[in-house]
């Protein structure tokens, strides 16, 4: 068994990780990986000892913010009325997909057939999914028949227009007569 990564190591790739993130939504695929080392604060050999080269790095900021998207659904579960954090929620995730152009697409192309990179990425997206309908429908502010899986596709085509606007606002505006649907005919607004 290998030991453990130093902290000073968990720290870089950390901080890489966060840097591309904000390369690839600002430069997209293109985006530099000395930019990306410069502004972690590293050398370009520490980004390539943790990311071989830039389809590992991108599969890591796609599963990093994948990791962060999800831990924001527990958070806010865990702080508002299910509603409210489903609503937020979605307006996050449309917003965050919209600064992904073509990081999606790219890794689709490059990542192999057998990878579970897409697959555990559905599944995740569905069980968190599933979890914030169930918690809106048990407190009567979302309708019972809403599948969960309809709501993440629903989603996912919201996200598409974000590819066709250069506007932010519109994906926003239409998550957000999503989420009046989820309610219309839930038990608190039949009261």
């Amino acid at each position: 068994m290998g030991r453990a990564p130093r902290a000073d190591a968990c720290r870089n790739r950390d901080r890489l990780l966060e840097a591309a993130s904000e390369a690839f939504a600002r430069d997209g695929v293109d985006a530099s990986l000395e930019k990306i080392a410069k502004a972690a604060g590293v050398g370009i050999g520490t980004l390539y000892r943790h990311f071989p080269n830039k389809d590992v790095l991108m599969e890591a900021v796609y599963r990093h913010n994948l990791d962060q998207m999800l831990a924001d659904a527990d958070e806010l579960l865990a702080t508002k009325p299910a509603a409210e954090a489903l609503a937020e929620w979605m307006q996050r995730f449309v917003a965050y997909v919209a600064t992904k152009k073509g990081l999606a697409m790219h890794l689709k192309t490059v990542v192999s057939a057998d990878s579970d990179l897409f697959t555990s990425s559905q599944e995740r997206m569905g069980d968190t999914m599933r979890r914030m309908v169930e918690a809106g429908v048990a407190e009567g502010e979302i309708r019972p028949d809403v599948d969960p899986t309809d709501v993440l596709r629903a989603l996912a085509g919201v996200c598409m227009t974000s590819d066709m606007t250069q506007s932010q606002e519109q994906p926003c505006r239409i998550a957000q007569l999503l989420m009046d649907g989820l309610r219309y005919g839930a038990a608190s607004a039949s009261r």
